[in-house]
């Protein structure tokens, strides 16, 4: 005999966000408890490169990323120290990854690796979610509600499919 299914309660917190004004985690919680994510292994790594990279842009940090960098297709004009923060804080963790998984690590321009494009691709589902699907959705208890990398993936390179 299976008992009682446990209820589950959705909540969409705004927070501020890298280039986004907002961008909402998804709590998720039940009698049962949340679900965590899995430990970040990866963050030392990807501290290491920003930091790194980082160092090479001193003095530019706040230009125009496709101005300091080469091959910038998606998020043109944001300041190039906050393109790498972004991609270490936003996509690579909402991911659990490293730059690798993406870029080819010291040749960050190549096209080498698909999860680039995926990524660029994803961005777009994103920004197709919260400018025209979710400004339609009456009754939602956000002002600006938004869905980002975590609200699927929560640190994994496959998205949570279940709970």
């Amino acid at each position: 005999m299976v008992g009682p299914v446990p209820e589950v309660h959705v909540r969409i917190t705004t927070l501020a966000w890298a280039a986004w004004s907002t961008a909402a985690i998804m709590t998720i919680t039940s009698a049962a408890g949340a679900q965590a994510a899995p430990a970040d292994t990866n963050a030392a790594r990807r501290d290491s490169l920003m930091n790194a990279v980082l160092a090479t842009i001193a003095g530019r940090e706040r230009m125009p990323a496709e101005s300091v960098f080469k091959n910038i297709k998606v998020m043109q004009q944001v300041p190039a120290g906050r393109l790498l923060r972004m991609m270490n804080y936003g996509y690579a963790r909402s991911l659990g990854v490293s730059c690798g998984h993406c870029h080819v690590v010291g040749e960050w321009e190549k096209e080498d690796r698909a999860q680039k494009q995926i990524a660029r691709q994803m961005r777009a589902m994103v920004d197709t979610i919260n400018r025209g699907l979710l400004a339609k959705i009456e009754g939602l208890e956000s002002d600006n509600p938004v869905v980002n990398c975590s609200t699927c993936h929560r640190g994994m390179t496959k998205p949570a499919l279940d709970f």
